[in-house]
């Protein structure tokens, strides 16, 4: 069993939790919820015991597994290794056996504790260790010529899958992922459903997939109100249930207040004439009728709404032939499309297929995306096309949300002043009011643009986005770093548009619930090796389900 009690964190005069006693169960998969800076990663770090709290207690089951942050503690050892090193117990045994053996001569006291040793192998099922962990990195897209090779030769993505191998390794009693599904395409995040939803311990996740914490929870854990209450069922079913209770608590408020108006007005006539006893007895009844503290919820929603200021061209651009190849690899193969005005084309595929490579040899030569930005993000090779020719409609206005934020946020100025170079002829009013719709507080204008979170430049790009009103976006990942609420805002919005849109996403729902059109990038002999699926997403998974 995994628990707190009477828990407290606080850092400084900021209070995250304040006297949570809660429980998790075996059996069960909660996801940890709450909007970015409410605590959660915080509380993951109490309950793995990486952080003390303030007060109370945490009581951790004998064998409990956590998703490792640090991508650079195995660089020494093979990935087939770093994976079996999730069952600490098993690797233990497995170390002490190799050294006992690599000893000249074996003392009767080794012999003795060798026996001992064999058997906790067996017992950790360690005789089928590098099988095992083999079938959960092949699930995650680590390779087999991958698995003997040191971890220091692998890429910051692929590392982290294979620390969530680790974590996976070894039925753990507990589990704790924070962030599980980063780095992962929409394939791994399939199996790694399948495989959480077979899990028989207790599981606590913090994601930012809306989907995937559908898919996988049985409760949700909330954090807000500076406390952590459970729901039963998934995200979705929280979000009702927490709305639900809002409101019904709002609702007996105002009557109670009402009711309360009326007495005090009773009171008001006839506190000095002579219906003394009927006056008391409505005091008595204000004060039996006091309204419900309600606590005020830390969460925040953006509003993002994306605008144009012309449309475009009925034909909003033309491929021809497109080649690249890079590290001996071709990645694009002669791909030919034509995109009409009003699409929204989803680009999936596994990592490393070359959804960034397609957007950059696109985006080459668009007057609205400096050549400077492309060059600092991957799928880089020399130049941006081999071969080929991208035409970009009349009219054809390009917005651009780069996965690598830093390309784009030039450092050494302002919120502010970022924003307001985009249009010099836009108000103060203006130029604040849309920081403000994306939860940047007045005093935060004047923040200096190289210390910005991850999520607070992800916000800022969608600031210049609605400032320029493009009729074309062109986002790469554009949900990484930011919180469930923010997503959601950001899918409405894209539905709403009514411009063009070319989405490079992992994210279930954005890419079910926006796309009208499928580019697989990897699949296939025809076409250059894209997929081009003329219909939405849940269309396309029915079609490949038949194939």
């Amino acid at each position: 069993m995994l628990s707190v009690s009477s828990l407290t964190m606080r850092f400084g005069a900021k209070i995250l939790f304040e006297d949570v006693s809660t429980s998790f169960i075996p059996g069960r998969r909660y996801g940890l919820t709450g909007p970015n800076g409410a605590g959660k990663t915080t509380f993951m770090n109490l309950l793995s015991g990486e952080t003390e709290p303030t007060l109370g207690n945490v009581v951790r089951p004998p064998k409990m597994s956590v998703l490792s942050q640090n991508q650079f503690a195995y660089d020494a050892y093979r990935v087939i290794d770093t994976v079996i090193m999730g069952n600490k117990r098993l690797w233990a045994a497995m170390e002490a056996r190799e050294a006992i053996y690599a000893k000249p001569e074996m003392t009767d006291e080794d012999g003795m504790r060798l026996g001992e040793l064999e058997g906790i192998v067996g017992e950790e099922d360690g005789y089928a260790a590098e099988s095992d962990a083999a079938i959960l990195l092949q699930g995650l897209d680590i390779p087999n010529d991958v698995h003997e090779r040191p971890m220091s030769e692998l890429q910051g993505g692929q590392k982290v899958r294979v620390l969530l191998a680790q974590a996976l390794f070894g039925h753990p009693d507990a589990l704790l992922l924070d962030e599980p599904t980063n780095h992962l395409d929409l394939d791994s995040i399939d199996w790694l459903v399948d495989f959480l939803s077979r899990y028989d311990g207790a599981l606590i996740v913090i994601s930012h997939d809306r989907h995937f914490l559908n898919s996988v929870c049985t409760h949700i854990a909330d954090i807000d109100y500076q406390t952590i209450i459970t729901y039963t069922g998934g995200y979705d079913d929280m979000v009702m249930a927490k709305t639900q209770i809002r409101s019904q608590v709002e609702s007996q408020n105002a009557q109670r207040e009402k009711k309360i108006a009326q007495l005090n007005e009773f009171i008001a006539r006839f506190a000095a004439g002579t219906r003394s006893s009927q006056v008391q007895s409505r005091r008595k009844e204000v004060e039996r009728l006091q309204v419900t503290d309600l606590a005020r919820s830390n969460i925040a929603r953006p509003f993002i709404k994306f605008e144009m200021l012309r449309p475009s061209g009925k034909h909003v651009l033309e491929i021809e032939g497109l080649e690249k190849a890079y590290d001996g690899h071709r990645v694009l193969r002669g791909f030919t499309a034509s995109v009409g005005r009003g699409e929204k084309i989803a680009i999936m595929g596994r990592n490393g297929a070359g959804k960034t490579t397609l957007l950059n040899a696109l985006l080459t030569g668009c007057d609205t995306v400096p050549e400077a930005v492309l060059r600092g993000t991957s799928g880089y090779g020399g130049a941006f096309r081999d071969a080929g020719k991208v035409t970009w409609g009349h009219e054809a206005q390009v917005g651009y949300f780069a996965q690598d934020h830093r390309s784009l946020i030039t450092p050494g100025t302002t919120v502010f002043e970022w924003l307001y170079q985009w249009d010099p002829a836009a108000s103060q009013e203006q130029i604040r009011g849309l920081l403000g719709q994306m939860l940047f507080q007045r005093e935060e204008a004047t923040k200096k643009t190289e210390v910005l979170s991850g999520g607070e430049a992800a916000r800022l790009l969608f600031c210049m986005l609605m400032l320029k009103k493009p009729n074309v976006l062109v986002l790469d990942e554009p949900t990484n770093h930011l919180d469930l609420e923010s997503i959601s805002a950001l899918n409405i919005a894209l539905q709403r548009y009514p411009g063009t849109v070319l989405l490079v996403s992992h994210d279930h729902d954005l890419v079910d619930e926006v796309a009208t059109r499928i580019w697989r990038v990897g699949e296939g002999s025809k076409n250059g090796g894209i997929e081009d699926f003329q219909g939405g997403f849940a269309e396309f998974q029915a079609v490949a389900a038949t194939a």
